[in-house]
């Protein structure tokens, strides 16, 4: 078994209130889980409303199929013009 996670860091420049981002991050969060099948939530930053941590995990039985698809995610994450995408982060674990 493979395990891919990531981790989206984003910069809400525009964003004044906790209510604002969040109404992003959600907006983020539905458009990437409609187009891949994951598990994804916000995981970190929750009191700053110019910034947004969102983690994700896909599971598979082939690492080159996980690292492909983890690209996707980022790919379609910083095509999103909802936020700027500042840092992504990745691990592929073997178990």
């Amino acid at each position: 078994m493979v395990v891919g996670l990531g981790v989206l860091t984003f910069r809400l420049p525009d964003c004044r209130s906790l209510k604002g981002k969040r109404s992003i991050v959600t907006s983020i969060i539905g458009k990437i889980r409609n187009r891949f099948v994951i598990s994804i939530a916000e995981v970190g930053s929750n009191d700053m409303h110019q910034r947004a941590e969102i983690g994700f995990a896909l599971v598979g039985n082939d690492r080159k199929v996980i690292n492909a698809n983890v690209d996707k995610v980022f790919n379609m994450a910083d095509q999103i013009s909802l936020a700027e995408l500042i840092n992504t982060d990745i691990e592929i674990i073997n178990i």
